[in-house]
């Protein structure tokens, strides 16, 4: 078989009976060769995650209030984990170390990566595995970005001397040496950049649920899990705000081919949910991948005659847009009508100027604004080649009672987007899913 690398969550290392868990799957497939671990996430609604409690010590340190207090909770934390799990492992010198760091007046982002760091050591103790530092295989450029050709060529030749290794998540290093660190959720990419750069089998990412669902459990009671999705559909239903990996988090291993796996540490002999390029031939049972939507959001129709005759009205349109920093999600049209579709956070303090100078560059024959706007995606690559899809969708909002205000579908023919009443957003939902699952 392959190299297996395996990305546990926060909730995966929250605690040493959770880490017990880690160390069973590991052990259970000799072929799961790399480990990448989050820092510990909750252990309760209550408690907190040791991140938050790593950038509440920077920040008080940086307004010189004592830390000591919180910094305590955090030490407590990993040496309880240590105790329970019985290591030999002493951690006192690196709480030490990093304590020494805040008070001087270290980076947020050392600061924050401290919780991947000791989780690493930890997981490294208790498997037996070469404990690797991000800073020496994952590296940023001078502006930030990541050196994704650097990092692959390093984390190939390292871990090619290393039959198994622990590397903790979230951080890499700048040009200077200095730690450098993702967005939150960063350990995915971490975990991404490494299945890349030793060419594995599969990426398996472990969490607390078992794989992605059809529709929000918000919203749906229950939704049917998903088993497979292409890399295409994860990008539509993502953007769409659905529960799902960011797609930073699974560009390195998208274009190296490398499917993911999204497992439940809690329950790992659940299937889990497959993204792959390409997921095999289309069946027809399974014409809908998932349903996934978002709310705020504003729609301008903008109706002028002869729209279609007059050159350049689309880019008069747009450079308004562009002059105030404002972009637009989607922009259905007719003849003689373009609407555009803006999250409301994109006109705060914007709207009537934008209004304004629309009316003023393009002289349209009506502008008209429409608020408390959601957007509902229908996502599946089934919907290509079979007929009547958009009929069962636009049946199932007319018996719920949901009036669509717009309609919208992209080139690429695997989603439907329609746009309701914010009021309609659930019952929307709910209705696509009965239509097509129940």
């Amino acid at each position: 078989m392959g190299v297996k690398v395996a990305k546990f969550g926060g909730t995966s290392v929250a605690d040493a009976d959770q880490i017990r868990k880690v160390e069973a799957i590991v052990r259970a497939d000799n072929d799961r060769r790399y480990v990448v671990p989050s820092a510990p996430g909750k252990r309760s609604a209550t408690d907190s995650k040791i991140t938050d409690l790593l950038y509440l010590c920077h920040q008080h340190a940086q307004q010189e209030v004592p830390f000591e207090e919180v910094f305590s909770i955090i030490a407590g934390r990993y040496t309880d984990i240590v105790k329970a799990l019985g290591l030999s492992l002493d951690l006192a010198p690196h709480l030490e170390t990093i304590k020494r760091e805040i008070s001087e007046g270290t980076t947020a982002d050392y600061t924050a990566s401290r919780g991947e760091y000791l989780s690493g050591l930890i997981l490294s103790a208790l498997l037996g595995y070469e404990f690797i530092d991000p800073t020496s295989i994952i590296f940023f450029d001078s502006d930030e970005t990541l050196d994704l050709k650097k990092t692959k060529e390093r984390v190939g030749a390292l871990l090619s001397r290393h039959e198994r290794a622990v590397i903790p998540g979230f951080y890499g290093a700048m040009p200077d040496g200095t730690v450098k660190t993702f967005s939150r959720g960063g350990s995915d990419i971490t975990g991404a950049l490494i299945a890349s750069g030793v060419g594995a089998e599969v990426y398996e990412n472990w969490t607390d649920v078992s794989g992605l669902l059809m529709a929000d459990p918000a919203v749906v009671d229950n939704p049917r899990p998903i088993d497979t999705i292409t890399y295409r559909e994860l990008r539509e239903l993502a953007y769409m705000g659905a529960k799902v990996l960011h797609d930073e988090a699974i560009f390195p291993v998208k274009y190296s081919g490398i499917p993911v796996l999204i497992k439940n540490t809690n329950s790992p002999e659940d299937r889990g949910t497959l993204i792959t390029q390409d997921a095999g031939p289309i069946t027809h049972e399974k014409t809908i991948t998932g349903i996934a939507g978002k709310k705020d959001f504003t729609i301008i129709m903008i109706e002028k005659s002869l729209m279609n005759t007059e050159i350049g009205f689309g880019r008069r349109l747009l450079t308004v847009l562009e002059a105030h920093n404002v972009s637009f999600e989607h922009m259905p049209s007719g003849i003689d009508t373009i609407s555009l579709v803006i999250e409301d956070n994109q006109l705060v303090h914007k709207m009537g100027r934008v209004i304004e100078e629309i009316r003023a560059e393009c002289k349209p024959d009506s502008v008209e604004v429409y608020p408390n706007m959601a957007l509902i995606a229908t996502v599946g690559r089934g919907m290509i080649h079979t007929p009547g899809i958009a009929a069962r969708i636009f049946g199932a909002l007319y018996k719920g009672g949901v009036n669509v205000r717009m309609i919208d579908q992209g080139s690429s023919e695997i989603n439907i987007i329609v746009g309701v009443e914010t009021k309609d957003f659930e019952q929307a939902i709910r209705s696509i899913y009965k239509s097509f699952v129940e």
